[in-house]
């Protein structure tokens, strides 16, 4: 029995997804301005950016749902730039779910069989082989609105799987759910891939969840992508100020004609006596249970951010910290240098 549950092709480093020199205008307005990006089969990809950064205009163009004003789109090596959704290997899985509210959870993940003729035998074993890797076994004949939100993300995810796809198209799936189950889902979602093996290319606009997820990440920012690479490599090496400041918390500083980035977890502060670094002085402190954020004001100009784990400090001797003189310092290796521009790759 071929099951949903292995997909993963043997080609160690095959390309699943190209853009090639991607453009999308609507009228005057470009949405997309110019995209190169290869996605490696088998990977979580994850594309990363804010509300109107043209993540979501990719995806959308990946599926076939817009048409690219310029460029190419080769799924595993062949060009579908024109061709329509149902012609190409890919599902997608939206934030609304989609779900077919007349119809039971078993119909609903059976539907996209029933479409493409197969016989009825098969579809039940393959809808049910779906709700299994989803851990929604024994749900088939409930009704949507039965369901809580992160049961109906699960289904309409189970119902994509089961069309067994090349290539899933994630559009903010979790963006309708509340934090703690969006978290939970988080988690889930990985598992789910690393099962089936499946290229997964995921649009959100939370940081915390493309770091989370993704094997890969590409962070756009206007129409274009500012860099790609691990979630690491993104974090701790970023290459521009946007990067710096939009994948988690970033500082900037000038020094001798150089921008660099430094986040404020690698940041060490002391007491001013004595010792090397930038001398400032505690502007504000925001106590957040695990962790205290300092806002340092610093002699030679500008401010650093400064996180602090609460080990053993209470919220009333970290507060009690603003207005205190302090040095900052850190390791040459935790600073990177940045471009301001905003140069698309």
């Amino acid at each position: 029995m071929e099951s949903v549950v292995r997909l993963r092709h043997t080609a160690a480093m095959s390309v699943a997804v190209t853009l090639r020199g991607l453009r999308k205008t609507f009228g005057p307005v470009t949405a997309v301005a110019g995209v190169d990006l290869e996605i490696l089969d088998g990977q979580f990809f994850a594309m990363l950016g804010p509300s109107g950064s043209g993540k979501t205009t990719v995806l959308r163009m990946i599926a076939g749902f817009e048409t690219p004003t310029q460029g190419q789109i080769l799924l595993n090596g062949e060009d579908v730039t024109g061709r329509p959704p149902f012609a190409r290997d890919v599902n997608t899985v939206f934030q609304d779910y989609a779900l077919f509210p007349h119809m039971s959870v078993l119909q609903n993940v059976a539907y996209g069989l029933r479409v493409k003729k197969v016989p009825r035998a098969e579809i039940r074993t393959r809808a049910q082989e779906a709700l299994e890797i989803v851990r929604l076994p024994g749900f088939g004949d409930r009704s949507p609105h039965q369901l809580s939100g992160g049961q109906r993300q699960r289904v309409a995810l189970a119902r994509a799987l089961v069309n067994r796809p090349r290539v899933l198209l994630l559009d903010e799936p979790l963006g309708a759910l509340d934090l703690k189950l969006r978290q939970e889902m988080q988690v889930e979602l990985k598992r789910i891939q690393g099962d089936v093996g499946i290229t997964f290319v995921y649009v959100t606009h939370d940081q915390e969840e493309a770091l989370t997820m993704s094997d890969r990440l590409a962070v756009f920012n206007d129409g274009r992508i500012e860099q790609v690479g691990s979630p690491a490599e993104v974090y701790e090496r970023p290459q521009t100020e946007f990067v710096a400041g939009f994948v988690g918390v970033s500082n900037v500083l000038e020094r001798d004609g150089r921008r660099i980035t430094i986040r404020p977890e690698k940041i060490r502060m002391s007491d001013e006596a004595g010792g090397d670094g930038e001398a400032g002085t505690i502007r504000e402190v925001v106590y957040i249970g695990m962790v205290t954020r300092y806002v340092v004001d610093l002699d030679a100009g500008g401010q650093l951010v400064v996180v602090r784990q609460n080990l053993e400090t209470s919220s009333q001797e970290a507060l009690a910290e603003q207005g205190k003189r302090v040095r900052l310092s850190w390791r040459p290796e935790h600073t990177y240098e940045i471009r301001g521009d905003k140069e698309g790759t």
